[in-house]
């Protein structure tokens, strides 16, 4: 059974950086790409950042770009979202997402497997 589990979120003020991560268990991690999506409140889901299976490629959406980076180790079965600089306009539910494919796509509906989402809370 495939399983994704994040962690990191919390609350911190703007300015501030976090550190996200998302292990993952059940899943071929090494040919999966990677991605992090969010919601906020009474928003629809976005995409925020993708990683292709080796880490070659990286997308980010354009609000995040410059601040946020997105890692994989492939030997922990683990990505990782850093976070800096954040804004209140962040604050949502992270989720991270595997895709059955090593190739990075920014559609929430190519991914397969989604964990179950932490929160990020930042504070003006």
């Amino acid at each position: 059974q495939v399983q994704l589990v994040e962690s990191g979120g919390g609350l911190v003020q703007a300015g501030d950086s976090l550190r996200l991560s998302c292990a993952a268990s059940g899943v071929t991690f090494i040919r999966s790409a990677m991605g992090w999506f969010r919601q906020a409140p009474g928003k629809e889901r976005e995409f925020i950042a993708a990683i292709s299976s080796s880490g070659g490629n990286r997308n980010y959406a354009d609000s995040v770009k410059a601040r946020f980076t997105i890692s994989r180790d492939n030997a922990k079965n683990t990505v990782y979202l850093q976070m800096n600089s954040l804004k209140p306009e962040d604050t949502a539910v992270y989720y991270c997402a595997a895709r059955a494919s090593p190739v990075a796509t920014v559609i929430s509906a190519t991914y397969s497997y989604w964990g179950q989402g932490t929160q990020v809370t930042v504070s003006s």
